[in-house]
């Protein structure tokens, strides 16, 4: 079973995302970015589903240290926010594997993950 890493500071989202998806994946709930890097440099995870505006460690700057670490992992953002898409180009190139705008479907989320987790299945 592929292993998720859920990063989100809305409990109530946290939660509903990890019920919806540990139906098929080994999920792992974070409620914000400090927890989240320190799971990864814990364990290993196939995917990170991680949402953009957090306080203390938000979700560009959990991404960014992904990378610095070296850390390949795919990374879907989950966002509210608005100006999403002008953010973008700039998660793209720290290597983000796709971006949501809440609120999404599940199915579309499932269908990223399947995306990220089986690479020549697409991409953003």
């Amino acid at each position: 079973m592929k292993r998720l890493l859920v990063v989100d500071d809305d409990p109530d989202i946290l939660d509903s995302l990890t019920m919806l998806l540990e139906t098929r994946y080994a999920v792992t709930p974070a409620e914000d970015g400090t927890l989240a890097l320190e799971l990864m440099g814990q364990q290993s995870f196939d995917a990170v589903v991680l949402d953009l505006m957090m306080p203390v460690l938000d979700g560009t700057r959990v991404l960014q240290e992904m990378r610095q670490r070296g850390n390949p992992t795919p990374v879907i953002l989950i966002s509210a926010h608005r100006d999403l898409e002008k953010q973008e180009v700039r998660h793209q190139q720290l290597g983000a594997f796709a971006s949501l705008r809440k609120p999404f479907s599940i199915q579309e989320l499932e269908k990223r993950l399947e995306e990220a987790l089986h690479p020549g299945a697409g991409a953003l």
